[in-house]
């Protein structure tokens, strides 16, 4: 029945990686991208005839596949154990183990606290030091990492290794997780390097647009926060690491999933020998604040003196992940940004050669996530580039994207979805997802259809009501001699210099 069932799964998932395959290489930009040429214009208005389909449209029934379904258990401590069997023929496993406190569990006046604690996890326990444990993992081959966002609900620990070497990289992941010392001298390692990142991302433009567009959005929320605050990082000690971990590392504040050449049979028992003594206990319950009201319309520009372009970055705020709205925005963002035969591509770039590259993006969480759009632009088209922006969100909002586009946007992403299911961690990933959002069980299985589902009035709908042009929150980027006035054009201009500090509030013209 094992075999029977694994080869189901295979045959299932070749027939959605066939289909995908057979989508993504079919052209997907109309006649001038089969010919091997741009556009010769930005798009237009529709003319009210639409013109021949270079490519048939996403075909449903081929797009139905089941995934595997993990198998569960749950010790007497509360941990609950997630498997997905016989995921590949390689001898192979993932396995990380997911806490439910992250930076939303933050004290207020120790940001970053989840992040750092993850960060010190492996730098030395009660029996190994950092030493040890980095040359115990190279010899069994094997990799662990450690994670919690800023804004995240969760932290994790994570290691990778071959089915053999199972037991042993299990006794080192347990010890991680189980008992980290905190040592005082790798925490001031630790300091010494974070201090001397933060310092280098000051000097990275992308950054600073990122952090202040953050901050746009998010005003206080903890998801303003886009790098660990330097009072915070000299502040903490090894004391907080260890109260945070005994108040948040606990049992029944967590779930293990493993994937790979394994059987949730062979794997439980060696699982219980090293957890089923954890002690459970009383976690903090964390609260998700809400998403703050958007203000109208601002432009927030960051002066970098000498520069030579102007990096935009415009947007607002989105959806959460199990909103109704999600598959239709999720389009909308590839039909509108999502890669080089997209609408922000075509027309920043290849139409008028702007920029090397104009995207968007959507994040989605617990609370409402972002969605954007960007480019780096020269200088001296900051004024076209901002226009041709808003000519295109204005666009999606206006009118009906075409056939020909929503036939494409959903060929990539079903197309993406179904090559992603090759990588164990992206399964495993979707396992941890559908269980943090308490999204339906079948709900990977019918993400293509969902997607294929998406109609032109619906991406309307999402783009009227997500792109809001009375909103928009506006971040450039650049010499502020030279696009100041540009951008003044466009609202009220706030300046900033490059270590986040505001310098001076100018009114529109």
């Amino acid at each position: 029945m094992k075999i029977k069932t694994e080869m189901k799964w295979r045959a299932d998932f070749a027939l959605a990686l066939a289909a995908a395959l057979l989508l993504t290489l079919i052209p997907a930009t109309g006649e001038a991208w089969q010919q091997g040429r741009a556009p010769a214009q930005p798009p237009t208005k529709p003319t009210g005839q639409e013109a021949p389909r270079a490519q048939p449209p996403v075909n449903k029934e081929i797009l139905k596949v089941r995934l595997p379904r993990a198998k569960e258990a749950t010790l007497k401590n509360g941990l609950r154990i997630i498997v997905l069997e016989g995921y590949n023929q390689l001898p192979t496993f993932t396995m990380q183990m997911v806490v439910l406190s992250g930076g939303l569990s933050d004290p207020p006046d120790r940001r970053g606290l989840a992040n750092f604690t993850a960060a010190l996890l492996r730098e030395g326990t009660k029996t190994r030091t950092s030493r040890e444990i980095a040359d115990q993992l190279d010899s069994l081959g094997a990799t662990l990492t450690t994670d919690a966002g800023l804004s995240s609900l969760t932290s994790s620990v994570t290691t990778s290794g071959l089915v053999k070497n199972f037991d042993r990289a299990l006794d080192i992941f347990t010890d991680v997780i189980r008992n980290p010392s905190f040592p005082t001298d790798e925490l001031e390692k630790y300091k010494t390097r974070t201090l001397a990142q933060l310092q280098l991302q000051r000097a990275t433009p992308n950054f600073l647009s990122w952090e202040r567009f953050n901050q746009a959005i998010y005003d206080e929320h903890p998801a303003g926060i886009v790098s660990p605050p330097l009072d915070s990082l000299q502040r903490v000690t090894s004391a907080d690491f260890a109260r945070f971990h005994s108040a948040h590392y606990l049992p029944n504040n967590a779930m293990l999933a493993v994937v790979g050449a394994v059987t949730l049979a062979e794997i439980l028992p060696k699982i219980e020998r090293v957890f089923g003594d954890w002690k459970s206990g009383a976690a903090p319950k964390t609260v998700i604040p809400p998403t703050p009201t958007q203000p109208a319309t601002k432009i927030y520009m960051i002066d970098r003196p000498g520069s030579v372009q102007t990096g935009i970055v415009l947007g607002n705020l989105g959806v959460t992940r199990d909103d109704p709205d999600y598959f239709a925005l999720q389009v909308m963002d590839k039909i509108v940004g999502g890669g080089p035969a997209a609408r922000l591509y075509l027309n920043l770039r290849q139409a008028h050669g702007y920029t090397y590259g104009a995207y968007s993006q959507f994040n989605s969480w617990k609370f409402r996530g972002t969605w954007y759009a960007g480019a780096d632009v020269r200088t001296e088209v900051t004024e076209g580039a901002m226009k041709e922006f808003l000519y295109e969100l204005k666009r999606v909002r206006d009118e009906h994207v075409t056939p020909a586009e929503l036939d494409s946007a959903m060929r990539a992403l079903v197309g993406s979805f179904a090559l992603s299911l090759e990588q164990p961690q992206t399964l495993l990933q979707n396992i941890i997802t559908q269980k943090l959002y308490n999204l339906p069980a079948d709900y990977w299985d019918t993400y293509p259809q969902k997607v294929a589902g998406i109609s032109a009035e619906d991406v309307q709908r999402a783009a009227q009501k997500y792109v809001d042009l009375a909103h928009l929150q506006i971040v450039a980027i650049g010499d502020a001699s030279k696009i100041r006035d540009v951008l003044a054009k466009y609202g009220t201009v706030e300046a900033y210099d490059s270590e986040g500090k505001l310098i001076k509030a100018t009114d529109s013209k």
